[in-house]
């Protein structure tokens, strides 16, 4: 090639030059970045000193100390108080900080968050407090917090969050408070607060939540108010606010909740409120005195709940146009004076499910059709009359039509339950003809028990909602219940309870209370007329420790008797002195007029709502009674069959005395015998409670002789029949394969034991039978039969996602009780699709609770037979026996793993062709498809709710149980309320040992990766080398271990 032509020289000469001053910026750059290179890195951020002795002085006062995930010592702006860890609702941080290092050029840190929530902490706030000036969010709720709120707080110039609520603060609220004028959100709730509300209150314009419910404020709610045009939240119920609802509350039309009940506020309700359009959540109640339209709810289409319950509200309900209220979803008109009929446009609302219209003026008939979702309708206490629609019928309706002016008789007496012909005014059926002189029932309990004022006090367990009533005995007694909890406890209005009362030498009728949210009646039917001593009682069931937060509960309630208040704001707490689990007994001298007594437990809008769980308020009353105080002339008793039985085994011996001496000798030995059976039964029944020992002869009836064709399965406890008892119920009888190792006493006070361990996601035990050779026990009968069945069957039920989800967060809420909440720590060992049944609503119910420890060959941690089904068992278990909670929290994602599949992991086999879920899962997760996972059957699913359940399951079945979650933070995962961003997921070396031992091209289409093993399964002998020992971690290659070694070392 020759010399490049003039033309390209030229260009080359240029460039040179060109490239002469880039070369030199270049060189520039580099000494510069060597300079910076050598340059020492910037000091690390220091929390501001006097702030950190603040932190730490706090914590020390309030004898706390921090979680090893947060350094305090030196540098508490450190860690988790300084990276991504969450704060809110996050239990494993707290005590807990956050800091803000910017200043000084990031060498400088500010505390601007602090948490201390739900720890009990005691004493006054600490006078360090006020040193933290750049804290912007506080939070010290649910403690023990006394004295006042001090006045300091008003120095933390940059706080715009601040929560104490549920505390045991008091005194009047600082003036200095409402000079932050940052406030964004203020939460006083649950405390003794009192004074007025100063006018202050109105520089705080930014203002957008001011909960200050429960407490003694009083007066007037001050104009000042007026000026906070941001508010959205208003909570001030069950204070002691006295005046009118002022007119400027139409004002604040950024409102979107105000709830104005408990107080003393007069009527009327002012018509401004008109203006709030943005309402969705509205309940005003307990006006003490004037009338007010409803004409002002109007405007107010946006609404979700209206709730004007006992507001005097004089009106029909024409006077609104309620078609337009379409996102309705709870309506409580009830405790006015509402008159005419009720408008259809009501119950064809889309979205209402609640509808409260009790103790009204309302006339008129029931509408011919309603929405589908009204399933909840109180009419009780009006003057409806005429025939009841088809609609009444429906399945899992609540309807209470109790006090109205319906005919019964035989034409429609069986549409609704028993006993509505007595509950309906002027009681016609027992009004003239007296059939009883005495009443006595233990409310909410399950078996009639013998008080020591020798009254019979009849079992109160009719499943009662949000609007139902029940008529027990010949009848001789009612009940009735309006009012719906947000969140009832255990999703029941019965509350349980197993500890020792004081106070009492009845303390078997206190392990069960009922309760409403709103208006609780007993009714005395056909009792004599006379005067008659009615003995209430009560007890609270929440916290033993008087200075827990959890016994700041406060349940008020007014009681009347025939119509007449006896009791206003009657506080069983205060009452008992301020603790719980001791008996408040109150006795009243009270007339039976037309052979009907009334007892009226009446909510008022007092007390606290939501210590120390949601829909926890309202009346609750253990036991009731009522004796005559004359001598009656009729009486209602029960038969006594072992005394008549008695009584013919005497008469049998004296006539073979006198007819045959020859074999006196050999009754005397047959009445010994059956003197001891008697005795026996006897005792069986101070254990268990004589409703809940069944015969032989009556379950056998029951079943058909135990027919065949009442079988409904057979599982590894034994064979479940269908049975229809002689009082109508529908129940299973469980016949137990095999004896239990205890005695029949042992084994009854076990029995006892499961029987109170009650829960709407736990299958209710009746009771047993020990008269055969093998046990019998009698369980709630579930409809809809088995989860397996309705998943992995034919049967004709079609479950959607929505459904499929909310059966997984039951079984997962049954499991947390068991080993968590109830009174009884159960390990259930056989968690599996088939031991789930559904109830006529599709909700999940875990059975064969506690059943396990009746087999026990030991009382140790480690049982030699380990009761668990071949495709749940967790590896520790099925290897070594050793049993915690954790086997079923492990069982429990294998379940929720075949929720998501529709496809099950107990196979009866071990052909090396067999497809498991867990192979399956684990190939879709590693390559980012979980969603493949699927069941085919669903078309649509929730993907965020569905990929949760899976890391959900995923976590539960990690080898190791220590690497396994506690049920309670499964159930907040699966709802969304506790983050899993923290939870390692690792791929368990159980699943990938196999699949390399099984040399398969596909990670789940090849050898079983069954996670677990029945206790029957032969041990493998090892035949290669060594593998990774320990938990959740992924082998090396090589030759791998056998899989029951594998299981062995990932069980330590």
């Amino acid at each position: 090639m020759g010399p490049p032509s003039p033309r390209w020289s030229s260009c080359l000469r240029h460039g040179s030059v060109l490239l002469l001053p880039l070369l030199l910026t270049a060189l520039s750059s580099s000494w510069r970045a060597a300079a910076q290179a050598q340059a020492p890195p910037p000091p690390p951020s220091q929390t501001d000193p006097t702030e950190a002795a603040a932190v730490n002085a706090i914590l020390g006062k309030l004898g706390l100390s921090a979680p090893a995930s947060w350094n305090i010592s030196g540098n508490p702006c450190s860690g988790a108080a300084t990276d991504d860890t969450p704060l809110d609702d996050n239990p494993n941080f707290n005590p807990a900080i956050k800091c803000d290092c910017t200043d000084q050029n990031g060498t400088l840190c500010h505390v601007t968050r602090l948490k201390i929530n739900s720890l009990d902490a005691a004493g006054p706030i600490p006078e360090e407090l006020r040193n933290l000036t750049h804290l912007i969010k506080l939070d010290f709720r649910k403690n023990s917090l006394t004295g006042p709120l001090p006045a300091f707080i008003g120095e933390l110039t940059a706080l715009k969050y601040i929560t104490v609520g549920t505390n045991a603060l008091s005194g009047p609220v600082p003036k200095e408070l409402w000079n932050l004028t940052d406030l964004v959100s203020v939460a006083l709730g649950s405390n003794h607060f009192n004074g007025s509300l100063p006018d202050e209150l109105g520089k705080l314009t930014k203002l957008q939540q001011l909960y200050i419910d429960s407490n003694d404020f009083t007066g007037p709610l001050p104009e000042a108010l007026s000026q906070l045009t941001n508010l959205s939240t208003l909570w001030a119920s069950d204070n002691s606010f006295t005046g009118q609802i002022p007119d400027f509350l139409g004002s604040l039309t950024n409102m979107t909740q105000l709830r104005l009940q408990g107080n003393s506020f007069q009527g009327p309700i002012p018509r401004s409120l008109s203006n709030l359009i943005k309402l969705t959540s509205l309940r005003i109640g307990d006006i003490v005195n004037g009338s007010s339209s409803m004409e002002f709810v109007g405007n107010m289409t946006s609404l979700g709940e209206l709730v004007l319950r006992n507001s005097k509200i004089s009106d029909t309900l024409a006077s609104v146009d309620f078609s337009k209220f379409v996102n309705l979803t709870l309506l409580d008109l009830s405790f006015n004076n509402i008159t005419g009929q009720m408008p259809r446009s009501i119950f064809d609302l889309p979205m209402l499910s609640y509808l409260f219209l009790g103790n009204n003026s309302l006339s008129g008939s029931l509408p011919a059709t309603k929405s589908p979702l009204l399933a909840n309708l109180d009419f009780s206490y009006n003057h409806l009359s005429g025939s009841f629609p088809s609609w009444v019928t429906q399945k899992n309706l609540q309807l209470n039509l109790v006090a109205n002016d319906f005919v019964i008789d035989s034409s429609n007496n069986s549409v609704l339950p028993f006993g509505l012909n007595c509950l309906q005014r002027n009681t016609p059926c027992s009004l003239g003809s007296p059939h009883s002189s005495s009443l006595a029932v233990d409310c909410g309990g399950s078996r009639t028990i013998s008080g020591s004022d020798n009254a019979m006090y009849q079992a109160d367990n009719a499943n009662l909602g949000a609007a139902s009533y029940y008529v027990g005995g010949a009848p001789i007694w009612g009940v009735s219940s309006s009012g719906r909890f947000m969140d009832p406890p255990n999703g029941s209005y019965i509350i349980y309870s197993s500890r020792q009362f004081q106070n009492t030498l009845d303390s078997g009728l206190f392990q069960t209370a009922r309760m409403s949210p709103s208006s609780l009646r007993y009714y005395g039917i056909g009792l004599e007329n006379g005067n008659y001593t009615v003995t209430l009682q009560f007890a609270e069931f929440d916290s033993p420790d008087p200075q827990a937060w959890k016994s700041r509960a406060r349940r008020v309630f007014d009681i009347y008797l025939q119509g007449e208040r006896r009791e206003k704001n009657f506080d069983i707490r205060k009452a008992a002195g301020g603790k719980s689990f001791v008996v408040v007994k109150k006795q009243y001298v009270v007339p039976v007029v037309k052979n009907f007594l009334e007892i009226h437990l009446f909510w008022a809008g007092k007390g606290t709502c939501c210590i120390p769980t949601q829909g926890y308020y309202g009346p609750a009353i253990s036991a009731l009674s009522a004796t005559p105080n004359f001598i009656p002339t009729v009486h209602y008793s029960v038969d006594n069959k072992s005394s008549s039985k008695t009584g013919v085994i005497v008469g049998v011996v004296i006539g073979v005395a006198v007819c045959l001496l020859a074999a006196l000798a050999g009754v005397f030995v047959w009445r010994q015998k059956r003197k001891k059976i008697l005795l026996e039964l006897e005792e069986l029944y101070t254990i268990v409670g004589r409703p809940n020992v069944f015969s032989y002869s009556e379950l056998r009836s029951a079943t058909e002789n135990f027919d065949s064709s009442n079988l409904l399965g057979e599982g590894g406890y034994g064979s479940v029949y269908k049975g229809k008892l002689s009082d109508g119920r529908v129940v299973a009888v469980k016949q137990l394969s095999e004896s239990s190792n205890q005695g029949k006493l042992q084994f009854a006070t076990e029995i006892e034991t499961i029987s109170r361990v009650q829960h709407r996601n736990l299958v209710k035990l009746y009771g047993c039978c020990l008269e055969s050779k093998t046990p019998l026990l009698v369980y709630e009968c579930l409809e809809n039969g088995s989860l397996d069945h309705a998943l992995f069957g034919k049967g004709g039920l079609n479950l959607d996602w929505p459904r499929r989800f909310e059966i997984c967060l039951g079984i997962a809420r049954g499991i947390a009780y068991l080993h968590e909440e109830s009174s009884v720590r159960i390990v259930h060992r056989d968690i599996k699709a088939s031991n789930v049944l559904l109830d006529a609503d599709l909700n999940p119910k875990i059975s064969d609770f506690g059943l396990a420890k009746l087999y026990d060959d030991k009382k140790t941690h480690v049982s030699t037979k380990v009761a668990g089904t071949f495709g749940y068992l967790a590896p520790e278990y099925a290897m070594r026996g050793h049993m915690t909670e954790k086997i079923d929290v492990f069982a429990f994602g294998v379940v929720a793993l075949e929720i998501v599949a529709g496809e099950s992991n107990h196979h009866t086999t071990l052909e090396e062709e067999t497809t498991y879920i867990f192979e399956k899962v684990w190939d879709l997760y590693e390559n980012g498809n979980p969603l493949d996972f699927v069941d085919p059957k669903l078309s649509k699913f929730n993907s965020e709710e569905v990929l949760r359940v899976i890391r959900v399951a995923l976590i539960c079945t990690q080898g190791s149980p220590h690497r396994r979650p506690s049920m309670s933070r499964v159930v907040s995962m699966l709802t969304g309320d506790a983050d899993m961003a923290g939870e390692e997921v690792i791929k368990p070396s159980y699943i990938t040992e196999w699949q390399v031992k099984a040399g398969s091209s596909s990670s789940y289409t090849g050898t079983s990766s069954q996670a677990g093993l029945s206790s029957s399964s032969t041990t493998q002998q090892s035949s290669g080398g060594g593998h990774a020992a320990g938990g959740d971690a992924t082998p090396a290659t090589g030759n791998p271990s056998p899989m029951f070694t594998s299981i062995i070392d990932e069980g330590r």
